[in-house]
């Protein structure tokens, strides 16, 4: 089993900065990719960024490149999402996700293990 909790949501203002972390405990093996998903109110989850353990191999959704950058800290088990420039269209539940096997990052049933989510609001 994989537990992950997020932690950093809250209400900024456009054009502010956010980041989000993602604490993950249990079986290793079980953790060969992270990612981050959100789910705006009325819409589907959609993926956000992902990066891999071993080799810090990262993938960004288009709406999200050149502002998000997911890191990870594999010393403490964290995986971080920061957040710049954010637009109210970013304001969704975020999620952080452990996946146990290559490829599929963008596909959210690709993934094994979910944490509980954190809200993020950007006022206009």
């Amino acid at each position: 089993q994989v537990q992950l909790v997020e932690s950093g949501g809250g209400l900024v203002q456009a054009g502010d900065s956010l980041r989000l972390s993602c604490a993950a405990s249990g079986r290793a093996v079980s953790r060969y990719a992270m990612g981050w998903f959100r789910q705006a109110p009325g819409k589907e989850r959609e993926f956000v960024a992902a990066i891999i353990w071993s080799v810090g191999t990262t993938y960004y959704a288009d709406s999200v490149k050149g502002r998000f950058t997911i890191s990870s800290d594999n010393a403490k088990n964290t995986v971080s999402l920061q957040m710049n420039s954010l637009k109210p269209e970013d304001t969704a539940v975020y999620y952080c996700a452990a996946k146990s096997s290559s490829g599929n990052y963008y596909r959210a049933d690709s993934y094994d293990y979910w944490g509980q989510g954190t809200q993020v609001t950007v006022s206009s």
